[in-house]
């Protein structure tokens, strides 16, 4: 049976259409093949309901000929590290019996990041199941002088997750237990390896949801996204990981156990520790447990998916969005026409509104659905009356809802499809964050494949991509330091949620004073006097 709008929605342009996506969606899978499911967590796919492909959920040795080394695709010397000794190997056995892994097959998925443009040479990957055996693992490591990379789900996009040489590999995939839950505040206590989108289904079965939604809950785990201070679909209407995060454990360099696991939301008992390991990416301790705020699961969700005739009306149909849905208003994202062309040509998504130079995902999220469907109907009416939206959808059931989500959550699928790509993730006043696609666009001309934008307009959150056949140096110097250059001009950030990484730590002082980097230099060394936390990463080399 079609849907039908609720009563008093626009019905001369706004209607209901099928989405047809033939052959678009498979069940995720385990990148290990272990179970990662906490207790209490159902199994259950989402069979049916549309569910996308994750990142991470396809082998390397599927997805084309082999990624070159990182340490001879860009310029970066090895420090005085130590190599890992058949003696290494028998005492990390004593430490995880059973979980070391050396066979280089297996390790291969480790190396290389979801991008598959940048490949380490680790030898052994190390999976604990306690905090207590990270600790074990790297004072172990901290005596041998031993580097060590830290690894949740392997989604990230800027090389923080895997080796630049022969690190260490510590993942944190067996580490997957919920700890806690607490009904009445909402609060959960849960180790650094659950998977994202399996705490998300944990904490609804419970009337609440995780205040953090990602393109890749399926794979992502959640205590790399607090190493890298992910942000989201939500942070609109939930805020960032640093205001929803009430405590965190961790474990230092020389495997001290830092417990600030607190469930309190005031504690104004000195330095607020945990700060400093948020958006760390895993250089400063590796987050081993993680408390986190939940806010009530929304009772009624509603996604519009709208066709705009230029970026100026995106912006005021978000301006329009925020002073008629207020409260409700829970995510405002935009893509433009050629992001839309790559998830039909290369995902087989279908379009739900005729073809436009823009199109924007509104979703509001409420406890009571006749007065979000009121709001919305009188937005929607204003949007089409001005002439800032041209054609679009609703939606209100879950599957319909994920159809609409997945055209926006899937185009860094669509890209990595497209070729090699260049990403950039930036924070621009939002009056100007168009202005560097566009201008980008000029600078490259036919060198570049597509050059597109999309991302969280209501975060002033860019996500700039440049795809090409394959990697080119010379692409990449007419990339950087231009695209750098561009948003320090604009007072804006090169990385808005993706972090730092391998591949922007040169970038850092565009966004950084230089007491600001002596400053962060300085707390690493007083936490990893060694360095052999995730090096390489995060902050500019020293000379």
């Amino acid at each position: 049976m079609v849907p039908r709008p609720a009563p008093g929605w626009p019905s001369r342009l706004f209607w209901w259409r099928a989405v047809r996506t033939p052959g678009a969606y498979r069940q995720p899978s385990s990148r290990n093949g272990a179970s990662r499911v906490p207790p209490g967590v159902s199994p259950r796919g989402l069979a049916g309901a549309g569910a996308p492909v994750r990142r991470g959920s396809s082998s390397p040795s599927s997805r084309g000929p082999e990624v070159v080394l990182t340490c001879e695709r860009y310029p970066v010397q090895r420090l005085p590290f130590s190599v890992v000794s058949e003696e290494d190997l028998a005492s990390f056995e004593r430490i995880v019996p059973g979980r070391v892994v050396t066979d280089p097959e297996e390790l291969e998925a480790s190396n290389v990041d979801w991008l598959r443009g940048m490949r380490g040479c680790s030898k052994v990957l190390l999976k604990p199941r306690t905090t207590e055996e990270v600790s074990h693992i790297l004072r172990y490591c901290h005596g041998r002088n031993l580097a060590v990379n830290p690894q949740g789900g392997n989604t990230g996009l800027v090389g923080g997750s895997v080796p630049v040489f022969d690190e260490v590999i510590l993942s944190t995939a067996l580490m997957n237990q919920v700890i806690s839950f607490h009904g009445v505040s909402g609060t959960l206590v849960c180790q650094a390896g659950c998977v994202l989108e399996e705490l998300s289904r944990y904490v609804e079965e419970r009337g609440f949801i995780v205040p953090l939604d990602l393109g890749a809950k399926g794979s992502c785990h959640i205590g790399g996204n607090l190493a890298t201070n992910a942000g989201g679909l939500r942070l609109l209407r939930y805020g960032s990981l640093r205001g929803t995060v009430l405590g965190l454990e961790v474990v230092l360099a020389d495997g001290t156990i830092l417990n600030c696991l607190t469930s309190l939301r005031k504690d104004n008992t000195g330095y607020d520790l945990k700060q400093l390991f948020i958006g760390s990416e895993g250089t400063l301790g590796v987050i081993t447990a993680v408390s986190i705020l939940c806010p009530p699961k929304p009772r009624a969700v509603n996604v519009a998916f709208l066709g705009c005739p230029g970026f100026a009306e995106v912006l005021q149909t978000f301006s329009t969005c925020k002073g008629m849905l207020g409260e409700i208003l829970s995510a405002f994202e935009f893509m433009d026409a050629e992001c839309m062309r790559l998830v039909r040509h290369h995902l087989l998504l279908a379009c739900p509104v005729q073809e436009s130079p823009f199109y924007v995902l509104v979703e509001t999220s409420g406890s009571r659905a006749e007065h979000d469907a009121e709001k919305l109907s009188s937005f929607l009416e204003q949007a089409l009356g001005s002439g800032l939206v041209t054609d679009g959808t609703l939606a209100t059931d879950q599957r319909r809802v994920k159809m609409l989500w997945a055209l926006r959550e899937r185009i860094t699928e669509a890209l990595s499809r497209d070729g090699y790509v260049y990403k950039y993730d930036v924070s621009l006043p939002v009056d100007r964050l168009y202005d560097l696609v566009t201008d980008l666009r000029a600078r490259l001309g036919p060198r570049a494949k597509h050059v597109v934008g999309y991302g969280h307009l209501g975060d002033g959150n860019l996500h700039l991509n440049v795809t090409a056949e394959a990697f080119s140096a010379p692409l990449l110097g007419d990339l950087e330091p231009y695209v750098y250059e561009w948003t320090a001009g604009q007072r804006g950030s090169v990385s808005a949620e993706h972090g730092v990484g391998f591949k922007k730590r040169s970038a850092l002082g565009y966004s950084k004073p230089p007491e600001a980097l002596r400053l962060m230099q300085q707390l690493k060394t007083l936490l990893d006097p060694k360095g052999i936390l995730n090096p390489y990463k995060t902050l500019p080399a020293q000379a």
